[in-house]
């Protein structure tokens, strides 16, 4: 199982088309993209060590020679304490980085109308917000990431490739996936049907080559408008927000944290830039480093640094409690890590977000926003409501706030 060097923009493609829900592996990122099929082997929960031991034997395990290249594909959960996701698959395919010969998509999504219900309702989000505000001013937290869902029911399945195309061809300088989740359900029944997490992130946790290490934290956001003036306004005051460069970096001091024990140097930015997506501005940082030591992988790097406080908050572990105390469902993989690593430690893990979990007619959507002292709860509602825009335009639908629900209905 060895990468290939060719990279052509017709192999990429082919990629894309190739993929097939229940049974597939797809990341596409600026730098390549890749295919993995099947499963070979696959992580067992029931094995003692840490993850990165366990991962470490499986990709031992499946070489078949001193040459070969074993890659292990999947996902992390948010909450480090369940279960991973992660298979040796049987055939892994790479090319270049996907290119689309213009912005539209590659067949226009079709508006099929979705029952909807929020999850929790708007008002009670406010409310969460609050709670989490009430726990920053009493000093216990620096910083909370809350998150709301939308459960969305179609008459028909879900077609979960054309939903990939769709948000591949708008994320062309982000990192779009789908991944297979564990079915639910009774695990004898071969009826069980597909469950895929998919999705188009802006933000990469870290990317090791070599010797050389990359993370792009970014935290502070604001939603695009569509009209240029405006949205030129947005952007500026995004650079210039107190609240949200203060947010930003306490987020870019925890990953060069979190690195500097690997790392032999380490640049690190001292202001952020700007990144942009279909619907969001974002506070942006490349951290680049060079490793001390090449027995660190990939996924030790990711581990060390997930969760960070762009999707949990800090302290972590007060953070990760409060959320699990405020929010009223199980975030699953949103805002875990999705990526691959091979068996010289190479590899890329990407943050979840901007994503939805999708099983037959269902996809729940999440998006949650950074609280800091200063937030406003309806300011934190608004944002998560622009990043649902993602998912919901990839389906079709245009992200107007009728489509995202104050109350249960369709859209």
């Amino acid at each position: 199982m060895r990468k290939s060097n060719v990279a052509t923009v017709a192999q990429a493609e082919q990629l894309l088309e190739a993929y097939r829900a229940g049974a597939s592996f797809f990341l596409s990122s600026p730098r390549r993209t890749i295919l993995a099929e099947g499963v070979r082997a696959s992580l067992q929960s029931e094995t003692s060590g840490s993850l990165v031991e366990r991962v470490t034997a499986l990709l031992n395990d499946a070489k078949r020679s001193e040459d070969e290249l074993a890659v292990v594909v999947g996902a992390v959960p948010f909450d480090h304490r369940k279960p991973a996701q992660l298979v040796v698959p049987m055939s892994v395919q790479w090319a270049g980085p996907l290119q689309f010969g213009s912005s539209e998509p590659v067949t226009q999504p079709s508006a099929a109308a979705y029952e909807m219900e929020p999850v929790p309702k708007p008002e009670e989000f406010l409310r969460g917000v609050e709670k989490g505000l009430e726990r920053l001013e009493s000093g216990e937290l620096l910083k909370i990431v809350l998150s709301r869902t939308l459960q969305m029911t179609s008459a028909t399945p879900v077609d979960v490739q054309q939903l990939l195309k769709n948000l591949a061809c708008k994320n062309t300088h982000g990192y779009t996936f789908a991944v297979d989740l564990p079915r639910t359900g009774d695990e004898n029944d071969a009826k069980l049907l597909p469950r895929t997490l998919v999705g188009a992130s802006p933000e990469l946790l870290v990317s090791r080559s070599g010797m050389k290490v990359i993370a792009n934290p970014l935290a502070g956001s604001t939603p695009r408008s569509k009209d240029p003036v405006e949205d030129r306004r947005r952007a500026d005051a995004l650079l210039d927000s107190p609240k949200d460069l203060h947010e930003h970096a306490v987020v870019v001091e925890a990953v060069a944290e979190a690195l500097r024990p690997c790392c032999r140097t380490l640049e690190v930015p001292e202001k952020p830039s700007l990144v942009q997506t279909e619907t969001m501005w974002h506070l942006s940082t490349v951290v680049t480093g060079e490793l001390f030591d090449p027995a660190v992988s990939s996924l030790e790097l990711a581990v060390a640094l997930h969760p960070t406080p762009a999707v949990c908050g800090t302290p972590t572990d007060l953070a990760r409690t409060a959320i699990g105390e405020i929010e009223p469902f199980d975030r699953g993989f949103y805002t875990g890590m999705i990526g691959w690593c091979d068996s010289n430690g190479d590899g890329d893990w990407v943050v979840t977000i901007r994503c939805a979990e999708v099983e037959d007619r269902s996809l729940r959507l999440y998006a949650g926003a950074g609280v800091v002292l200063g937030s406003s709860a309806e300011a934190e509602l608004a944002e998560t409501s622009a990043k649902f825009r993602t998912m919901l335009q990839a389906m079709g639908l245009n992200g107007e706030p009728a489509a995202q629900g104050s109350e249960d209905g369709k859209c």
